[in-house]
């Protein structure tokens, strides 16, 4: 079974820069939508951004356009989500997500996806 491994979170203060990473333990699974979470407790999963692998385009939560940017490197079966201007509402658990055929539902909705990494910690401080 693949696995997605997120990386890439840790402690900033306001107005810097993260990059987190996701990388799929098989390249022979071709998604064809990988995502970004962010979770905060006792609040629901809220979708960040997600790119259309085979087409390239990419979604973004109102929260974070013009702030974070996520790309992919296909060969390698990974994707990024560059994060800047960092604000302390942007502090949660950052999930990566990943599927490998439509399920019917929108890139923001967690049960798009059938896969998920373990989640890396984001802290923003002001």
């Amino acid at each position: 079974q693949v696995r997605l491994v997120d990386t890439g979170g840790g402690s900033v203060q306001a107005g810097g820069s993260l990059r987190l990473s996701c990388a799929a333990s098989e390249y022979s699974y071709n998604f064809y939508l990988m995502g970004w979470f962010r979770q905060v407790p006792g609040k629901e999963r809220e979708g960040v951004a997600a790119i259309y692998t085979g087409s390239g385009s990419t979604h973004y939560a109102d929260s974070v356009k013009g702030r974070f940017t996520i790309s992919q490197n296909a060969a390698k079966n990974t994707v990024y989500l560059q994060m800047n201007s960092l604000k302390p509402d942007d502090t949660a658990m950052y999930y990566c997500a990943a599927d490998l055929w439509p399920n019917g539902g929108s890139w923001y909705e967690p049960n798009e996806y059938g896969y998920w990494g373990q989640g890396t910690q984001v802290t923003v401080s002001s």
